[in-house]
């Protein structure tokens, strides 16, 4: 009988409380963000963009999630595991054609939301090296980052392409170290794929005369652009690294904000139009200076696979066109 008295008690504690639960706690809908490692700049992004769309978002909360980075992010939310990521617009196209390396599975269940910010290529040398074009570079040493990072996987894709990769000396060493050796003549030439200003072409610039090559016309020369459409030409400007008096012209890779198919298009629309608003923009750039990158007007920039309609009706709404592949 006691027991039967405590079931009946603890079934009355259940169900009084359930009657003072906050109705707008109650009705929030929540969506989980993937984005990097600590400290990186996906999780810089991904956890300010959470914080403001649980702030601003009445009806939303929305969870930081760490991620290993950009793959990992695609396959969480092509699975369900992860509302929105981020992710290189690179990733989110190979995966979504089966191409993913030791990965054939096509991940059709991300869309893109928008451009957040570019990876270029640098590829440096010294002033006095005699290397002034990227042809040059045969028979040469040069360092293209970390085995299995994806400044290198840049490197091999883009030199595969124009027919160097096997012929030079590959070197897999990090940024830092590279512009050591390079100023100890330990290399000939330096690959770094990340925003700019970076600190390691910075550091390789303040202590020896460098040049920073064009890639594009080489690249245009093959088929790079054809066979990986999602990167996109872009220019360093002059002066952006000591002694680099004019501007470069080069690729990048582009950091996209991604989304689950499945995700409801209002709940999308809600969180771009509230990211994109001029406060949201103003937001991110304290949260990470990369954000300055972010606008309405190269919201599509970089973007070759579909875009989430929640996402597409707000970039229409304000002026913005899709191409066939963002559709």
């Amino acid at each position: 009988m006691r027991i039967m008295k405590n079931i009946a008690l603890l079934c009355v504690v259940a169900v009084v409380s359930l009657m003072f639960v906050s109705p707008a706690l109650a009705g929030k809908t929540r969506l989980a963000f993937s984005g990097g490692p600590d400290g990186g700049t996906f999780q810089y992004f991904s956890n300010g963009m959470s914080s403001r769309l649980s702030k601003d978002l009445v009806d939303v909360e929305v969870s930081n999630m760490a991620s290993a980075g950009s793959v990992e992010n695609v396959r969480r939310v092509n699975s369900g595991d992860a509302d929105f990521g981020i992710a290189y617009s690179g990733d989110t196209y190979l995966a979504r054609n089966g191409r993913l390396p030791k990965d054939s599975h096509q991940y059709t269940n991300v869309d893109a939301i928008a451009y957040l910010y570019g990876a270029p290529a640098h590829l440096v040398v010294l002033s006095n090296s005699g290397i002034k074009q990227v042809s040059d570079l045969k028979g040469k040493r040069i360092a293209v980052g970390g085995a299995g990072s994806g400044a290198a996987a840049a490197a091999q894709r883009y030199f595969t392409s124009i027919g160097l990769w096997d012929q030079m000396e590959i070197e897999f060493i990090g940024y830092s170290k590279a512009a050591s050796a390079i100023g100890d003549h330990l290399i000939d030439a330096m690959w770094v794929f990340a925003g700019f200003p970076n600190s390691s072409v910075i550091q390789a610039a303040a202590s020896n005369n460098v040049r920073i090559l064009s890639t594009v016309e080489a690249g245009k020369a093959s088929s790079f652009f054809t066979d990986y459409p999602f990167y996109s030409e872009v220019t360093i400007p002059a002066g952006t690294y000591s002694g680099v008096d004019y501007d470069i012209k080069t690729f990048q890779d582009s950091a996209l904000w991604i989304a689950s198919r499945q995700l409801n298009d209002q709940d999308v629309y809600n969180a771009v139009k509230d990211i994109f608003s001029p406060k949201g923009l103003s937001y991110l750039v304290k949260v990470k200076s990369t954000a300055k990158a972010m606008s309405i007007a190269g919201a599509l920039n970089g973007i070759v696979t579909p875009v989430s309609p929640g996402a597409a009706k707000f970039w229409i709404e304000n002026g913005l066109s899709l191409n066939e592949e963002q559709m």
